[in-house]
């Protein structure tokens, strides 16, 4: 070939070449709505095939989700839900990115919400609003972040299995925060297991014109922070490294160390934190023994945003409409409230089911990083070289 011919061709392959970026970009979008889309998808249509099958209609349960949890005021019901379920979401991409398995949300998020309603109404009496709850807030974050010392030294000095000691941890957390609520923070104008109510004056203002209170706007901004800290500073590139190969992180001189308590802390401090948020802005007090498991039914949408907090906002709006009206929804049509569960689970299921078929198609991306996927597999491996 001459060095004319070579000249020619230079500049038609330079145009080339942004054209198959721009292909295989638009492929991986495509992909990645695939993968995140269709397993929800496959498990209302079977949630739907279930509803038959015990006699009801799932015409009415659809449309009583799209009544109660969106149309007239009720979406604002959602908005609210939103709230902790965003601040979870993210708590939980922050550990699962360092591929650390953080079980221990349950405990985390009633130890916060604890916070709140027992040391609260004491704050508000004596000092500004704004001031106890930024108080209550500081308060939450540190209690969250200090209930996973345990676990995080465990694991980050003798590779401890985090997903026991942190499940361990959080059946701790909510045994003590029941005991709290029936012993010193109890009301005593109530024979009810309950804290005080806090003064509706006293809980987070609304944003204007709505009856949303100003938590979820937190939620969001939380999402927008995390989203360019973990996609757009060097912390973020550390985490994603260390998330791949705690071992090559070490060897360009992250302390794995501090990263596993940095990581946990950080991860436990935000969904301690959502407790807070929920109690101030929805609930306004606690009951003993009362536990949403918010962390259980936000799990799958976190995978499914592939760890990415920004893409699980809509997937976390989905299950907020889904859980608002999702339970008027299930009573009228004769189903218990805990089928929304099911359809929780049904999602698990397909999302593992296309992660399956996505590996053996090479079809985009995988749910997990390498080094999550790895720590997950590692207990079903028959030998040390992988083969299941």
């Amino acid at each position: 070939m001459s060095i004319d011919t070579e000249a020619e061709l230079k500049p038609s392959a330079q145009r080339r070449e942004p054209m198959g970026t721009k292909q295989s970009r638009g492929r991986s979008i495509v992909d990645g709505l695939v993968r995140s889309i269709l397993p929800v998808l496959l498990a209302l249509i079977v949630a739907g095939f279930i509803m038959l099958a015990m006699g009801s209609s799932p015409l009415a349960f659809f449309q009583g989700v799209w009544t109660y949890g969106l149309s007239g005021g009720n979406w604002q019901r959602s908005l609210v839900l939103m709230a902790p379920l965003v601040i979870i979401a993210v708590g939980l991409i922050v550990a699962f990115r360092g591929q650390l398995w953080n079980l221990g949300y349950n405990g985390q998020y009633l130890l916060g919400a604890v916070v709140a309603s027992g040391v609260g109404p004491s704050l508000f009496a004596v000092m500004p609003a704004w001031l106890a709850t930024l108080i209550i807030f500081v308060g939450a974050i540190l209690v969250g972040a200090v209930w996973s010392l345990i676990p995080a030294i465990l694991k980050a000095r003798y590779g401890t299995n985090e997903i026991i000691t942190s499940l361990v941890m959080s059946f701790i957390g909510v045994g003590i925060a029941n005991l709290l609520i029936k012993g010193p923070f109890k009301d005593p104008s109530t024979p009810q297991p309950q804290t005080a109510v806090i003064p509706d004056d006293q809980l987070l203002p609304y944003i204007p014109g709505t009856q949303i209170h100003v938590g979820f706007i937190i939620a969001i901004v939380l999402a927008i922070v995390a989203q360019f800290v973990l996609t757009r500073t060097s912390f973020g590139l550390r985490m994603d490294v260390f998330g791949a190969s705690p071992k090559a992180a070490r060897h360009v001189g992250i302390n794995s160390t501090w990263m596993v308590i940095l990581l946990f802390a950080l991860s436990s401090g935000l969904i301690a934190f959502a407790g807070s948020i929920d109690v101030l802005g929805q609930y306004s007090y606690q009951r003993a023994n009362w536990d949403p498991h918010y962390g259980d039914a936000i799990m799958p949408f976190v995978f499914l945003a592939r760890l990415s907090p920004l893409a699980a906002i809509p997937l976390v709006a989905f299950y907020a409409i889904l859980a608002t009206g999702g339970t008027l929804a299930a009573q009228q049509a004769g189903l218990n409230v805990d089928f929304l569960l099911v359809i929780v689970g049904l999602i698990l299921l397909f999302m593992t089911i296309t992660e399956y078929v996505g590996e053996r198609r090479r079809l985009g991306q995988s749910y997990l990083p390498a080094g999550l996927r790895r720590t997950l597999v590692r207990p079903f491996q028959r030998d040390g070289r992988g083969s299941l």
